[in-house]
């Protein structure tokens, strides 16, 4: 159903307000509007462009990264609630698949959850103890992956945190990491 440009902009504003890592391309979908029309209703309304939103909600909601430094970090952070909540973006490029299959590399999700679990501990040490993983649906070169962690219970040394991974809105890739912290304040960032 097409909408009056008026009410389309006012209700692609919340849209982006809820959720501003939507793509023009998946806004274009939810419109039923072509993807220039976006671009152009973006524009009209002062809308930033994906990237730019992306650096804007990081740099309201991020917490310092202790455990790893941030290019260890696979894919892009862009919220981090140290011992609470993460969120990274991946989007799958060609070196991320299998070439006859267009694929993603399982390690690939892997490392971006992996990652995501180090990044939210609260600790200059972080190490995976174990994980347990599981791949739901195939990733496709040109997929942004979203990927959001939590933590769901601490130990004295130990925390557990729960990441799961979407495509869009479906679930792709889930895993549960214990992560061993050295709650040391003495180790160096």
């Amino acid at each position: 159903m097409k909408r009056r440009k008026k009410e389309r902009q006012s209700i692609l504003q919340e849209t982006l307000a809820s959720n501003p890592f939507m793509t023009d391309e998946e806004l274009a979908k939810r419109f039923s509007v072509s993807i220039q029309t976006i671009r152009l209703d973006r524009m009209e309304l002062a809308i930033p462009e994906l990237r730019e939103r992306i650096k804007d909600v990081a740099k309201q909601q991020l917490d310092d990264v202790r455990a790893l430094q941030p290019d260890e970090v696979i894919g892009e952070i862009v919220d981090l609630q140290l011992d609470e909540r993460a969120i990274s973006i991946l989007d799958i490029q060609s070196e991320h698949v299998f070439t006859r299959s267009g694929i993603a590399r399982g390690h690939h999700l892997f490392a971006q959850a992996n990652s995501l679990a180090v990044a939210i501990i609260d600790d200059p040490l972080a190490l995976t103890q174990s994980a347990t993983i599981r791949f739901t649906r195939q990733v496709k070169a040109e997929e942004r992956v979203i990927a959001k962690a939590r933590v769901i219970g601490n130990e004295l040394d130990r925390t557990h945190v729960e990441v799961e991974s979407f495509v869009e809105q479906e679930l792709v890739f889930s895993g549960e990491f214990v992560m061993y912290r050295n709650n040391d304040v003495s180790v160096t960032k």
